[in-house]
């Protein structure tokens, strides 16, 4: 699975979600690691749109990765 490119909408929180399980799946990145390191998984071009719905959902940076999850129940972990 590519990298989606999205339109000029931005990403939504659960578009994030979905495309940081995969790269958590893979072993790219850990739940562990904080939110700024998603950089190295989505297009520079889209991190200003990134990082504005993250802070508008109440997540900073520095923030660990597993939060986006914090509510979710994964039944294959």
């Amino acid at each position: 699975m590519a990298v989606k490119t999205f339109n000029s909408v931005g990403y939504s929180l659960e578009m994030i979600r979905e495309e940081v399980r995969y790269w958590l799946k893979r072993g790219v990145i850990d739940r562990h690691q904080p939110i700024y390191t998603l950089w190295q998984c989505f297009p520079a071009r889209e991190w200003d749109s990134l990082e504005i719905e993250l802070e508008q959902n109440g997540f900073l940076l520095r923030d660990r990765i597993g939060d986006l999850f914090s509510q979710e129940v994964w039944l294959d972990d």
